[in-house]
Formats: C-alpha cells, sequence, structure tokens
C-alpha cells in the first residue's frame, strides 16, 4: 500500500450534503439493493437511511438479504467523519461486525450520528500523528422499532502527513 494515504478523487470533490444524499441515491449498488439516502444533514452529524423489501434484496426465506442489510450502513460513519474532519485526514473503513437479530420484512431504516464531541476526541487522538480507530455502532430497526441488526463499524483515522 502507498504511503502516501491517497484517497478517491471524489474527496476533493466540494459536495454540499444534499448534493452528496442524491449522488448516494443514483449510485446502482444502492438502487438495486433499495436503499435510499432520506437526510444528510447539512453539517454532517447525521444521516437517516432506508431500505424497503423488494425482489432484488429478498433471500431464500422472504426476508431482507444480509448483505444488503450490510450495505446499508456502510459508507455513512466514514463519510460523516471524512466531512467533518475536513481534507487534512484519511479516512477510511477499516472493519465491521454486524450481529442479525431479527429476520428483516417491510421497510427497516437506520440513523447515524457523529457528534461534534466524537469529532474533538479524534482530532485529539490524531493531533500527534498518530493513528485512532473509533468504533461507531447503529441499529437498523423494523417499522416497529425493533432490532433487525446492530453493526459495528471500526473507522482509521489519521492526520495526512505534513498537515
Amino acid at each position: 500500500m502507498s504511503q502516501k494515504l491517497k484517497q478517491g478523487f471524489m474527496r476533493n470533490v466540494k459536495l454540499g450534503a444534499g448534493s452528496l444524499r442524491l449522488l448516494m441515491n443514483l449510485w446502482p449498488p444502492f438502487i438495486g439493493a433499495g436503499i435510499h439516502v432520506e437526510h444528510i444533514a447539512a453539517d454532517y452529524t447525521q444521516a437517516r437511511v432506508r431500505m424497503r423489501m423488494g425482489l432484488l434484496n429478498r433471500n431464500y426465506m422472504g426476508t431482507h438479504f444480509g448483505g444488503s442489510l450490510y450495505a446499508m450502513t456502510d459508507p455513512f460513519f466514514a463519510l460523516l467523519i471524512m466531512h467533518q474532519l475536513g481534507r487534512r485526514y484519511v479516512v477510511w473503513d477499516k472493519a465491521s461486525a454486524i450481529d442479525y437479530r431479527l429476520p428483516g420484512r417491510g421497510t427497516v431504516h437506520a440513523t447515524f450520528r457523529i457528534t461534534p464531541a466524537q469529532i474533538d476526541a479524534i482530532r485529539q487522538a490524531t493531533a500527534g500523528g498518530d493513528k485512532h480507530e473509533p468504533v461507531f455502532g447503529v441499529d437498523v430497526l423494523n417499522r416497529q422499532g425493533e432490532v433487525v441488526a446492530r453493526v459495528d463499524k471500526t473507522i482509521y483515522v489519521r492526520l495526512k502527513p505534513g498537515s
């Protein structure tokens, strides 16, 4: 892996939260899985995502395919952190774990939150150039508010060299 810690070209495109939401809703993997980004806060502290049951995200048992449940949670913590910290930081998804708790039926949703205090803690932990790997969790809920799955995401964060 290159020591330059490069990230994709989209990282350098200045996007507002509304434009990012629109682009994500046009992304073919999300369209195919029935994933819809309902909201991204203008300050990137929160995002809300839903997934309706459909032919393309239903498994053999007639419930949500586990991969689709995971996919609906995949990029959001990294994106929220990346936009709050700015371009001086490298932010990557490092690891994740999903705990399936109930069969997912109908529409499910998840709300991601990154507080200013969490961002301050990341800045403090990386101020000396060290990497930091905080863990964030989100519940995927059904319409009754029951937890269908719990996803924990480990995010790699480091201040770019020379920043």
